[in-house]
């Protein structure tokens, strides 16, 4: 994606546009804006297009966003040729098409997805499996999330057995290569598929296991314990809410100056405001759920305020604002 971000900072310096000045026009944060405009992160194809707009590139930021470079096919092919000599150009470039594929969700429901998604696991899967050399650990790193955003669609998606399959052997993969990050987050997906179930012990049991998961993110352990404290309100442990929700608010704190992972892109400051507002929706203290879930929704960059998974959020606000 280096191509899109060199033309893009090209583009924005052309037009004596500052980044602070293109993340406040597009409703973006300024920290997301710079990773992009670095190279360090892959643009959505919401973000693509609204920086094209922006400078008048007349489709070519988008069209560049929407496709790897001829370098990144060339390493790709060559290596699903020879898996043996895996390069880190090759690592480089499938993370990267597995961070578009990610963003692609707050887009695209996830029933759209699943079927490339997967197609494009299974190449990803046969070159871990064969890889070899230095860069083999790196690329089994990457084949452990892919694994985890499957099995996150087939949550999304319903494929309620599905899902848990696959986020079972995301977490097998997380802990083989020593990832403590993507443990907890497919240990979050399994809650988050138990609060679709309605399941409250298990929405209590997976998001205390994600809290609890060594090396997980500052940001992550923030939701996780937010999360928990939901199920167990919805349990009646009003007491045991309320301590969690005020670990939540101490973690916060410590994780203000924290980046989020990138298995966890989502997470800022302001995310766990939506299910801090579902614990005190829970609680019945609909005052304070609404301005939760408001701010909350209104700190999601535009691309995810309509994604299929904040539909919940979504429809709780509107329960707080009835009630």
């Amino acid at each position: 994606m280096s191509d899109f971000a060199e033309r893009a900072r090209a583009d924005l310096d052309e037009c004596d546009i500052s980044l602070r000045a293109a993340a406040r026009t597009m409703h973006i944060d300024p920290g997301h804006l710079s990773r992009v405009l670095s190279g360090k992160r892959p643009p959505t194809p919401h973000l693509a297009e609204a920086l094209d707009g922006l400078v008048g590139a007349e489709g070519a930021l988008a069209d560049l966003a929407a496709t790897l470079n001829e370098d990144d096919r060339g390493r790709i092919a060559r290596s699903v040729a020879e898996p043996a000599r895996v390069d880190l150009g090759t690592v480089h470039a499938l993370a990267d098409v597995l961070a578009a594929q990610r963003r692609l969700d707050d887009t695209l429901p996830a029933t759209a997805m699943l079927s490339g998604t997967s197609a494009q696991w299974e190449t990803v899967e046969r070159l871990a499996r064969d890889a070899r050399g230095p860069h083999a650990d790196a690329l089994r790193e990457v084949a452990a999330e892919w694994v985890q955003f499957v099995g996150w669609l087939h949550a999304e998606a319903r494929n309620d057995a599905d899902a848990v399959r696959w986020l079972t052997e995301a977490q097998d993969r997380a802990d083989d290569v020593g990832s403590g990050e993507l443990a907890a987050q497919a240990a979050n997906f399994k809650g988050y598929l138990a609060r679709r179930q309605g399941r409250p012990r298990a929405i209590v049991r997976w998001f205390s296991a994600a809290y609890y998961t060594p090396g997980a993110a500052p940001l992550q352990r923030v939701g996780d314990a937010v999360q928990a404290a939901h199920g167990y309100a919805l349990l009646g442990e009003r007491d045991t809410a309320r301590r969690l929700l005020g670990e939540a608010s101490d973690l916060a704190d410590a994780a203000a100056d924290t980046e989020a992972p990138g298995t966890a892109y989502w997470l800022s400051p302001t995310f766990s405001r939506m299910g801090m507002g579902l614990v005190h929706l829970a609680l019945d203290e609909h005052a304070e759920a609404a301005a939760n879930l408001r701010a909350g929704l209104d700190g999601l960059p535009l691309e995810q305020r309509c994604a299929e998974w904040s539909r919940e959020y979504r429809d709780a606000l509107e329960e707080a604002r009835a009630a």
